[in-house]
């Protein structure tokens, strides 16, 4: 069974900024808590990650997300640009497991198929939706909209999950 809320931690990453959108969510209903974009600049890319890793930690500390979910990783323009969006990703994981925080993982077609209900939304699409379901009346950055999404993603899932378990407990008590 789902305990009353959850805190969710999404990320949405990027080598030169990477989402961050904290949702407290009971599966059907959620409330942003955070929402922001880590912006990495056009430093050395070993300073990049660096600087990933570290703000990622410093907000789980301050926040203390139950769960994280990141989106993966998904075909890039060029080899180069998938290869630092996978570091990226790897410096936020590592922050999550390094606080023994579990770590979920979903596609960007999910993740916009969660919010807006189509896999190809456009960005602005899931800016729109996710300021709609989390009731957020100012403007989102796209990729703290984006991470924000990541997080209801996450929470629809888990919740439809622990729908599907209690089911399938009552099921094999009958």
């Amino acid at each position: 069974m789902i305990k009353d809320m959850t805190r969710i931690m999404g990320i949405d990453p990027g080598s030169r900024t990477t989402g961050i959108g904290i949702v407290d969510s009971d599966g059907r209903t959620s409330k942003a808590v955070c929402y922001q974009a880590i912006r990495c600049g056009d430093g050395d890319f070993p300073r990049r990650l660096k600087i990933i890793f570290t703000e990622i930690s410093q907000l789980i500390q301050h926040y203390r997300p139950d769960e994280v979910a990141i989106e993966t990783v998904f075909m890039a323009k060029n080899a180069a640009s998938a290869l630092k969006l996978g570091q990226a990703r790897g410096a936020a994981i590592c922050a999550a497991v390094a606080m023994d925080i579990p770590v979920y993982e979903y596609a960007p077609k999910a993740i916009k198929q969660s919010v807006v209900g189509k896999g190809s939304a456009a960005k602005t699409q899931v800016q729109y939706m996710v300021s709609l379901l989390l009731n957020i009346k100012e403007s989102i950055q796209e990729d703290a909209a984006d991470a924000l999404a990541v997080s209801i993603c996450h929470a629809n899932s888990r919740w439809t999950l622990a729908k599907i378990n209690q089911v399938s407990s009552n099921y094999r008590k009958s």
